[in-house]
């Protein structure tokens, strides 16, 4: 096990590799190694279960599996099963393969506040062609999405509104407004100032708090009332909320809402669904202008909707998601308990929804210090957690629980150190990690 006290050779040639080829040395930027500290951010060599292991051989308890992608962990024997199934019997055809009806079938009974589906393979394009569906439908060219929510596409709506906006013409970034999270007179006053302008209200039902009581159905009320097409973007409440989402769980149903992550179980698969009405929009049967939605080659692989499917069958079978909730709660309550033993309970601390945490390092002023994550991140690969999130998959063990909260009481004292020298410079190691949206490099 690495000890944190030298680089990891083989894993830094790999990132000069990767940098040299790729830019930003990774395909997501929350994935680069920018995100962790210098000369600490491992390159996989391969997963199974709740473990990863890097080219330099370590082994360590993944946490955030491919960015909350990989929920019943890697290499999971039932999705690999089905996906071997179909690889065998050719991927990609000419015309739709009775696989995609299948697939289409089951999503709509696991998620029935819906009406009709359609598949991609990123999160990012189903959420903007919600987007386009709903300009189409109302007319109107204003979109409104959820200030407290950190990301919802790649595309010019939304990257316009960050700091890395370059490219971007401010023209389109001007028909992007924003709303605060939880706050219906704010909403409604937006609207109001923009009237009949807003196509639609995007945003996650829920994130790192719960929706205060009747946030969702007054959201729902507001839409109806100004016109708007109310997006839920489920990426990450799907399945981890429930099966059917945040909108099963909250019983709120959306016009339109965008789901992938945990659908494929790494596997590249996405889906935009909603009420019929506006799906037509986009298909042959309606008396609408056409709307050029979601029309991809890859889009309804054979393999990617086949690993979709076990996915919905093992939640639903299995109970993930109360595994999901018991194991963060467990994981949780071990890491409190760790940082109130080491006295840094009011600067390490976790927060989310038990089956979607997160946890936040701060300073002496208690205000976010990227420099305490790093010291904190360090101290974490030291002892084998591969953790930029407390995000769990539901093949953790009780075992990966205990370990974790023994590494991180072990990362806490030393917390507890830097912050009684008031520098923690001393145990970065290096640069401090930086955040995902910055306007340079």
């Amino acid at each position: 096990m690495n000890t944190g006290e030298f680089p990891l050779p083989r894993s830094r040639a790999a990132n000069e590799r990767l940098h040299a080829m790729i830019p930003g040395g990774a395909h997501t930027y929350a994935k680069g190694d920018d995100q962790y500290p210098a000369d600490l951010a491992p390159v996989i060599s391969h997963g199974r279960g709740a473990h990863v292991w890097d080219v330099d051989g370590n082994r360590y308890v993944e946490y955030g599996s491919g960015l909350r992608s990989v929920s019943l962990g890697h290499a999971h024997p039932r999705v690999l099963e089905a996906v071997r199934r179909e690889l065998d019997r050719g991927s990609n055809f000419v015309r739709p393969s009775v696989v995609e009806a299948d697939a289409a079938e089951r999503f709509l009974a696991t998620v029935p506040t819906a009406e009709m589906v359609k598949f991609a393979k990123n999160g990012s394009d189903v959420t903007t062609a919600a987007v386009r569906l709903a300009r189409a439908a109302t007319g109107r060219t204003r979109v409104a999405i959820c200030a407290d929510h950190p990301f919802f596409s790649t595309d010019d709506w939304f990257i316009g509104t960050t700091p890395m906006s370059a490219g971007i013409p401010a023209s389109t970034t001007d028909l992007t407004l924003a709303f605060p999270y939880g706050d219906l007179a704010a909403t409604e006053e937006l609207l109001a100032r923009y009237p009949d302008e807003v196509a639609c209200l995007v945003l996650e039902p829920a994130g790192h708090t719960e929706p205060p009581p009747g946030y969702l159905a007054g959201l729902r009320a507001l839409a109806d009332r100004h016109g708007c097409v109310l997006v839920f973007d489920e990426m990450i409440t799907g399945f981890r909320w429930s099966e059917a989402g945040a909108q099963g769980l909250y019983g709120v149903v959306p016009d339109l809402s965008a789901f992938g992550k945990a659908l494929g179980n790494g596997f590249a698969v996405s889906a935009l669904a909603g009420r019929r009405e506006l799906m037509e929009r986009g298909g042959l049967r309606g008396s609408h202008d056409r709307v050029f939605l979601l029309s991809t080659t890859h889009g309804a692989e054979t393999h990617s909707l086949a690993a979709a499917m076990a996915v919905q069958t093992t939640y639903t079978e299995e109970g993930v998601t109360a595994r999901l909730h018991a194991l963060g709660e467990r994981l949780a309550a071990g890491v409190r308990d760790a940082a109130a033993g080491m006295g840094v309970a009011d600067h390490v601390l976790v927060r989310g929804r038990a089956s979607n945490l997160v946890f936040a390092t701060l300073d002496a002023d208690h205000r976010p210090s990227q420099e305490y994550r790093t010291l904190f991140l360090r101290r974490l690969l030291a002892g084998g957690v591969l953790a930029p999130s407390f995000v769990v998959s539901s093949a953790l063990t009780d075992a990966d629980i205990e370990q974790t909260v023994e590494v991180v009481a072990e990362a806490c004292a030393v917390y507890r150190k830097a912050l009684d020298a008031g520098d923690p410079t001393p145990w970065l190691g290096g640069r401090p990690v930086k955040p995902v949206f910055r306007r340079r490099a």
